[in-house]
């Protein structure tokens, strides 16, 4: 293993909570209780939800589980990406006609200035700065891919979106051989630790119980089962993204996907003069097995990629233990973006699981004959999709217990969507490792051919992972 990692913190769930401090838990479940909505899992969908139904409905007694502490899950261990995207939309758009998907667009660009908006009123500072998502190419294929995906973002409405050569890159950030990038201003850098642990102090300010260290087993009409005695209420939400796997009829839903993470040491001011990144870009690319990064508001690089996609049997870590190999596949990343950086030292490295339907499609459904609800399936966009998933929530709930009538949210096509189970094992770990082992040898033939045309073995994996 490099230097450069050696004594590296592993885990500890993330660096954003080695850098903020581990919250005090929460008192668990006391036993059986009653609510008029319980939502299970205390992470940004489960908070928000609760945020916003107080927020509409202040006579509402809403309970918040969560199995360990509120951000214990991908809530606390993301990159801190607040963006504009959302898995889905090109099915989306394929089933319910491009102009569905165009609103359900425009949704997720307000989402980031709503997030923005309450972290300001509610006196959350999370290191929030909007320096937009810029995505750079650094090979002919990537370029090409580049071209075609601005040229589709501007379809779906995305006028403020601009298109850089490689001169217009580097003023922003010097990633070395980028040959072009396309960049949004729906977009942010922000510290997720602070944003979830200011939420939940929001949530609780405004009256919402919250019971940490209580597992759910089961939620079932009515009611959200746990070892400490059930919660009963007419709507039980389900907002457990990655960990829904845990719950008792749950195992195929969504796949936990693994996501990992390292940090660097705090860069010198000579060191951020040679790379540039004074606009705190959120930083990203256009490789199959891509790459997502953030300057911190301390001055360390975050930077995070796949790693070891999938675990046998859909289990989930305890601390965000990652492998060594993958901290090491890391720093290899960010020393191909910035090679003056290759004697800088990785001092935290951490993984995380997201929630992956079969289809690749983020949803949000209430099932008005039973009252159980859930929202998730972000695949890796959830900072900012939590957000709109929450007053959607609310919404439905408000729908549906007659406070209120449709609106344009229980419109957006992602509302109600059904996906098919994930395949038994061990057709689903085969599957997911051989779709990651294939997006990785795409890249580095397009590195080694420098060929416009993206490898072939791309639109394999694509197959396999059911995205077309």
């Amino acid at each position: 293993m490099s230097s450069a990692v050696s004594g590296v913190v592993n885990g500890g769930i993330s660096f954003w909570y080695a850098d903020d401090g581990l919250p005090v838990t929460r008192e668990p479940l006391p036993g059986d209780a009653t609510a008029d909505v319980v939502i299970v899992g205390g992470g940004y969908t489960g908070l928000w939800t609760a945020y916003y139904l107080k927020k509409a409905a202040p006579f509402l007694r809403v309970t918040v589980l969560e199995q360990k502490f509120c951000g214990y899950g991908a809530s606390g261990r993301n990159g801190g990406w607040l963006y504009n995207g959302i898995a889905g939309r090109d099915r989306y758009a394929k089933l319910h006609g491009h102009e569905a998907a165009v609103r359900l667009q425009r949704a997720m660009n307000d989402t980031v200035a709503e997030v923005v908006r309450v972290a300001a009123e509610e006196g959350i500072d999370a290191d929030i700065h909007q320096g937009g998502v810029l995505e750079v190419a650094y090979t002919p294929a990537q370029l090409a891919r580049l071209k075609a995906f601005h040229e589709h973002e501007l379809s779906y409405g995305e006028k403020d979106r601009e298109l850089y050569g490689a001169r217009e890159t580097a003023a922003r950030v010097r990633v070395a051989d980028a040959v072009g990038s396309t960049w949004t201003p729906h977009g942010a850098r922000l510290h997720p630790v602070k944003l979830v642990k200011g939420l939940a102090a929001a949530v609780e300010e405004l009256g919402v119980t919250v019971h940490e260290q209580t597992p759910v087993t089961e939620i079932r009409p009515g009611h959200a089962v746990t070892p400490y005695g059930t919660v009963r209420a007419p709507y039980v939400l389900r907002c457990t993204e990655g960990f829904t796997a845990s719950l008792r009829g749950q195992k195929r839903t969504w796949l936990p996907m693994n996501s990992s993470m390292i940090a660097t040491e705090r860069l010198a001011p000579e060191q951020w003069e040679a790379i540039g990144w004074e606009g705190r870009e959120t930083l990203g690319d256009m490789a199959h097995a891509y790459m997502y990064a953030q300057r911190t508001a301390d001055d360390r690089i975050a930077l995070g990629g796949r790693g070891v996609p999938y675990r046998f049997g859909s289990r989930t870590d305890n601390d965000g233990r990652t492998q060594p190999a993958t901290a090491e596949a890391l720093r290899e990343i960010l020393v191909r973006f910035f090679p003056s950086l290759a004697g800088v030292r990785v001092e935290h490295a951490w993984s995380g699981v997201l929630g992956v339907p079969r289809d690749w499609c983020a949803t949000v459904t209430l099932d008005r004959s039973t009252g159980l609800g859930w929202a998730g399936g972000y695949v890796g966009s959830g900072v900012a999709t939590t957000n709109l998933a929450a007053r959607t929530l609310r919404d439905l709930v408000q729908q549906d217990s007659g406070q209120s009538g449709a609106t344009d949210l229980t419109g957006l096509p992602w509302v109600g969507h059904k996906v098919r189970k994930w395949e038994p094992e061990p057709l689903r770990w085969i599957g997911v490792h051989g779709m990651y082992a294939t997006y990785r040898t795409a890249d580095r033939r397009e590195l080694t051919t420098h060929s416009a045309r993206s490898s072939r073995l791309a639109q394999v994996a694509d197959r396999l992972a059911g995205r077309h």
